[in-house]
């Protein structure tokens, strides 16, 4: 086996402190490489390594065309590195490589757009009373935290880096234990593209001890994390203890509403693909799918043969013909079986396809399921009435290939399904009719809501949720640049020496009115 991955600290590759992570094949089960891990001591030397860069300026002082020069930089050298990154991506999730063929070469537009964003900003004037010239400037803050999950390592947390080092901060990365190989790539990329030693540290690591170390530091001035709801809380007190920004983009249980005007085929093909990209490990997966009775039938044999097709072409993930993958470990899998398993044998729900996970060997290529993590894109639906709805599978988050299909008579019901959830992150609507799209997408609480599509996302718009469960704040467009930032004001005084000596002596002789601000 190769040399164990090191951490990327001050601009080189460093050991970590702590025993090696382990770095498992999803589709094999099988251990392909193994990672350092930082240690609480780590962390502290690269947080204060990371402020000693931002307090000597040379990057949070540096002018905003040059860090843009710098990050169009990033976007053209991470394309050189695609290769390598899909590769890594591929292996370590287990995605298949044609998702990450197409995901991987999009993280370059988040680089261009927040290198756009620093060349256009524009300072504001304000209309301060008086000859006062009052102009805003956005200044760093300093050393911020950013925690990427296992579902997308690059994407989010390239989501997260560009903002971060447009603004001028030092960076702190902790990827996931379960995927940290891309991140670490990220490192040379940078360090080649002009990003000063130190500015930017990732640090893989477990986040009871790396993570925990790292949020808590109280050099930290902003954590961004990515993450489930409870992981997402625990952090967000530990952050606000330090009264330090932060930004979580957590759990979402997303709805995708079908209304009997839209075109079923079309609908469905949206369904399929915002619910089983990615093995359904996605915070906007489409898992509650509510459908128009007048067309429930029709869309249930769509969907159930889309579905069954999906399943006769899964095979290795590094198989160009293979549609999906297995899900990230063991004990995803076992999260997925046991809520699918309860809904099923609570007599509640049923199985029209799929269910349970994948064994023996794969028709499209001979991959022996049972040695990965592989589950069989699954619907379920309800055994009597919305029996369903009494399940946990309709309310948490299961992070895997299982949808829920559930009809509806009325636009008031098919809203009351939509939002009958403790999250609002993402929901889809599909239908011709362009008044009921706007009159519904105003009434579903959800941060993003697409329209005969699903699961878009520029670097331009805001990703965020609308309900608490699904976090705080959002990322991409100039909401996250803002989040990194802090304004800070100047106000010069214009009038002239003669004005200033009459209206300015606030402890003049006298009892004259006084100016007050």
């Amino acid at each position: 086996m190769a040399e164990p991955y090191l951490m990327w600290v001050g601009g080189e590759e460093k050991p970590g402190s702590e025993d090696l992570i382990p770095v498992e094949d999803p589709a094999t089960g099988e251990i392909f490489a193994h990672c350092h891990a930082a240690s609480t001591s780590d962390v502290d030397a690269a947080v204060t390594l990371a402020h000693a860069a931002y307090k000597r300026g040379t990057w949070s002082r540096a002018s905003r065309h040059h860090r843009a020069d710098v990050l169009d930089q990033c976007a053209a050298l991470l394309s050189t590195a695609l290769p390598e990154l899909i590769t890594l991506e591929v292996q370590q999730t287990g995605r298949c490589v044609r998702e990450m063929r197409a995901q991987v070469p999009s993280l370059t537009r988040w680089f261009k757009y927040y290198a756009s964003v620093l060349r256009v900003e524009e300072r504001p004037l304000l209309p301060t009373q008086g000859k006062l010239h009052n102009f805003i400037d956005r200044a760093p803050l300093g050393v911020v935290a950013l925690i990427a999950p296992f579902n997308h390592p690059l994407l989010i947390a390239v989501k997260k880096l560009a903002p971060a080092l447009a603004a001028g901060n030092s960076v702190v990365l902790k990827p996931s234990e379960l995927t940290p190989l891309s991140a670490l790539a990220l490192g040379r990329i940078l360090r080649a593209a002009g990003v000063p030693d130190g500015v930017f540290s990732v640090l893989p690591g477990y986040g009871a001890t790396t993570g925990a170390a790292l949020v808590a530091h109280p050099l930290i001035r902003k954590v961004d994390v990515t993450g489930g709801t409870a992981a997402g809380r625990a952090i967000g007190a530990v952050a606000g203890g330090n009264l330090a920004r932060y930004t979580a983009e957590l759990g979402g249980k997303a709805p995708l509403v079908v209304f009997s005007g839209a075109d079923t085929q079309a609908a469905v093909n949206g369904i399929a693909f915002g619910s089983f990209v990615a093995s359904g490990q996605t915070c906007i997966a489409s898992t509650r799918i509510i459908v128009q009775r007048a067309v429930y039938d029709d869309v249930l044999a769509r969907l159930k043969a889309k579905t069954e097709s999906i399943a006769r072409r899964i095979g290795s993930p590094a198989n160009p013909e293979s549609m999906m993958g297995p899900l990230v470990s063991a004990r995803q899998l076992r999260n997925v079986e046991a809520l699918v398993d309860e809904a099923v044998g609570s007599g509640r729900a049923k199985a029209i396809t799929g269910g349970r996970r994948m064994s023996g060997a794969s028709p499209l290529d001979g991959t022996d399921f049972s040695k990965g993590y592989f589950y069989e894109p699954t619907i379920l639906v309800s055994r009597e009435g919305d029996s369903i709805r009494q399940t946990r599978i309709w309310r948490e988050e299961a992070f895997g290939p299982v949808i829920v299909v559930i009809p509806f008579d009325t636009e008031e019901q098919a809203v009351e399904l939509a939002n009958d959830s403790e999250f609002g992150l993402g929901a889809g609507i599909w239908t011709q009719d362009l008044a009921q799209a706007f009159r519904v997408s105003e009434q579903i609480e959800a941060g993003i809501t697409w329209v005969n599509t699903h699961h878009r996302n520029d670097p331009s718009s805001p990703w965020g949720g609308a309900k608490t469960s699904s976090g705080v704040g959002s990322e991409n467009g100039l909401d996250a640049y803002y989040a990194y930032t802090t304004t800070k004001s100047t106000i010069v005084n214009y009038a002239s020496t003669e004005e200033m000596l009459a209206t300015d002596d606030w402890f003049r002789e006298g009892t004259e009115d006084v100016r007050y601000g």
